[in-house]
């Protein structure tokens, strides 16, 4: 298996710190609002990566984090009147709604940063005495960023460039600085913002420093690989290598994967520039399933672009996997152990054991797709050669069954499909039917919900109709449904 490492810009070899185990760290999102699809594709992306590995036997512990304290948290909840922590609370609830419908496996370990805040004193504590950081008049403490000479190396960029033509990306404070570069480790309350005690002055930490406390905490000093969007490189992965491997003296991470940009109709995602849309609006024209499959129509490292179209073509591509595996119960449903048919004529009697053969020969024949899948997915996690590979499999599949073939070959056929579309995370099972009333009587139980400003009922009923593959749309003229 070999992975793309950001850090050395090339593919490499992939070999586990501990045989048989990884231990994964992916940067979670910030949680002030409803995730953007821009959000979506790491969380697809790196949760395909940990079932691959899982798929090839090894144990990942994979730990993801939210942000819960942070400048738009606090922002948003001074303009609702209320506390920062109901508002992460709020989001990390729907978040993970999201993730479900996306198929998102919960990480084993999803860490808040403000469940954290021991440890981060604690590493701040030991970069200032090993001289990597300082603390300035009013309390802030800063990273001496001179003081590890690495810094860049996983970026890329030099210090003296940095200094000169990218100030702009660094944090402002510039008269207390020994130098410009330096970054924020703990800064000092605000009014109205969340704060904590420290040795320092009362208030909470830099961004920074969160992941490298939570990765220490939960996977250990080192770890296998660390993740996130191309975004984060610099100066976020930048900063994270500095303090852990300043503070730690050993190598932070030793792998580093990063997904490209998603882009809409080829532009950037803007509110500005309207084309900006949240996981949830997508849920309301599109089962997410649909959403997953496009993200993983490209390799991960490939900018993506996201339009109308591209989600048509999506859905109708989703839709043909989805047929050969409700087909295949169907036959299944409806077919005799091992195809032995009734044969009054005894010269035909050995029919069977050829038909066997000739399926034992289709299985083989199958097991290419397999192999050629791992092949896909070895070679840095290619899921787009894997979806072609996947459909060649059910071209295949549509080719070589009929309502002839043996309950057995049927099983084997759906269980292959089965296993290489689990790993994309691609949910084939067929959903429970529901009829149109029942479908009538939740909307209304919905709209009801909604008059009472009960939202949080209405978006379990909308959730649930959108499990079975309803997806409703509110008009002006009322909720119109329609079977995805």
């Amino acid at each position: 298996m070999k992975i793309f490492n950001t850090l050395s810009r090339r593919k490499e070899e992939f070999v586990p710190l501990e045989p048989g185990k990884v231990k994964m760290y992916v940067c979670g999102p910030t949680v002030y609002n409803l995730i953007h699809i821009g959000n979506a594709r790491p969380m697809i992306v790196f949760d395909t990566v940990r079932r691959y590995f899982e798929y090839k036997g090894y144990e990942v512990n994979f730990v993801s984090n939210f942000t819960d304290v942070d400048d738009k948290i606090i922002k948003k909840a001074n303009e609702e009147g209320v506390e920062a922590g109901i508002i992460s609370e709020r989001y990390i609830a729907e978040c993970k709604k999201d993730m479900q419908g996306m198929n998102v496996k919960p990480a084993t370990t999803h860490p808040q940063a403000t469940n954290e805040i021991d440890g981060m004193i604690a590493m701040i504590g030991a970069l200032i005495e090993r001289g990597h950081a300082y603390a300035a008049a009013d309390g802030t403490v800063y990273f001496r960023t001179r003081s590890f000479r690495e810094y860049g190396k996983l970026s890329h960029k030099n210090l003296d460039d940095l200094q000169s033509g990218m100030r702009a990306l660094l944090v402002s404070g510039e008269a207390q600085k020994e130098d410009p570069l330096d970054f924020v480790l703990w800064k000092p309350k605000k009014e109205n913002e969340p704060y904590w005690e420290s040795p320092w002055c009362d208030g909470r930490p830099g961004w920074h420093i969160e992941c490298s406390v939570m990765s220490k905490r939960y996977l250990g000093d080192e770890i296998d690989i660390h993740a996130g969007g191309e975004d984060l490189i610099f100066p976020h992965h930048e900063n994270e290598i500095a303090q852990s491997e300043a503070a730690n003296g050993k190598t932070f991470a030793k792998y580093w994967m990063h997904n490209a940009f998603l882009n809409i109709d080829n532009k950037k995602m803007s509110k500005s520039e309207g084309n900006f849309f949240t996981v949830r609006d997508i849920s309301e024209k599109y089962d997410l399933q649909v959403l997953r499959y496009f993200m993983l129509s490209a390799q991960y490292r490939t900018p993506l672009n996201f339009s109308a179209e591209l989600m048509e073509a999506a859905k109708n591509g989703l839709e043909r996997i989805v047929t050969c595996a409700h087909n295949l119960t169907y036959l299944m449903e409806h077919a005799s152990p091992q195809n032995v048919s009734a044969q009054d004529n005894t010269a035909e009697e050995a029919a069977p054991d050829k038909i066997r053969a000739k399926e034992r020969e289709c299985l083989q024949g199958a097991q290419q797709f397999v192999t050629r899948f791992e092949e896909a997915m070895d070679d840095d996690f290619n899921t787009a050669d894997a979806i072609s590979v996947v459909f060649e499999l059910v071209k295949y599949i549509n080719s070589h069954v009929d309502d002839s073939s043996s309950k057995e070959l049927l099983q084997a056929l759906y269980d292959m499909l089965y296993k290489l579309t689990d790993v994309l995370g691609l949910i084939v099972e067929k959903k429970e039917e529901i009829l149109d009333e029942d479908i009538e009587r939740l909307i209304a139980e919905r709209q009801a919900a909604r008059k009472e400003k009960n939202f949080a009922r209405a978006d379990e009923i909308r959730n649930e109709l959108l499990e079975k593959g309803i997806v409703l749309e509110d008009t002006r003229e009322g909720v119109k449904w329609k079977r995805a």
